[in-house]
């Protein structure tokens, strides 16, 4: 099976705000950039699945339009609580500074932990995989946010839980992985 994990294009909102399970839009993509993710993606996948907030849902029915597209909620990004739609410099530096310390255990006053993003996500998943497997899906398409991706990222290519926030996931980013005959994942061949 070949596992696509694609981000979200750029929100409209200004530089050096804080978003994370708000649902914000993100700009349109062009079709110079549609045309690319779709020979990036190569063959139409067989599922689809997004996070729920129309950053993603849009970009998912967009890439592969008249295809059923599964919304999961598990999928969202982070919930950053009271830090929402607020801008960085107006937070708490203490707070900020207590998360980068603890970033998995740290909980957003009003929001979540890293933890509970990671524990969701990998349960979306699990659920998704088994589905496809059930399904013999070949290609499958996630398209959700930079936390659910760093997890999905770190997860499947077994990575320690410490490094999987590591590395950026930049809007419209598409990372392509392959699973390997003894189960494992990999990044696929033909990774763009």
């Amino acid at each position: 099976m070949r596992l696509l994990l694609l981000r979200h294009l750029p929100v409209q909102l200004p530089p050096g705000i804080c978003y994370g399970a708000s649902d914000v839009a993100a700009r349109p993509p062009t079709p110079t950039e549609l045309a690319a993710l779709r020979t990036a993606i190569g063959a139409v996948p067989t599922r689809v699945i997004s996070s729920p907030l129309r950053r993603c849902e849009a970009l998912a029915t967009a890439l592969v339009p008249g295809a059923p597209v599964v919304l999961d909620d598990r999928l969202k990004e982070i919930n950053f609580g009271d830090w929402e739609l607020r801008a960085w410099d107006d937070i708490d530096r203490a707070q900020i500074d207590a998360w980068a310390a603890s970033p998995w255990g740290y909980r957003m006053p009003g929001g979540e932990c890293a933890n509970d993003l990671r524990n969701r996500v990998l349960a979306a998943l699990d659920d998704a995989l088994q589905q496809a497997n059930q399904a013999s899906v070949v290609q499958m398409l996630i398209v959700t946010h930079g936390g659910p991706l760093r997890v999905l990222r770190g997860h499947l290519l077994g990575l320690p839980q410490a490094q999987w926030l590591d590395g950026s996931c930049p809007p419209g980013g598409l990372l392509a992985l392959a699973r390997t005959a003894d189960g494992r994942w990999q990044v696929a061949p033909d990774q763009p």
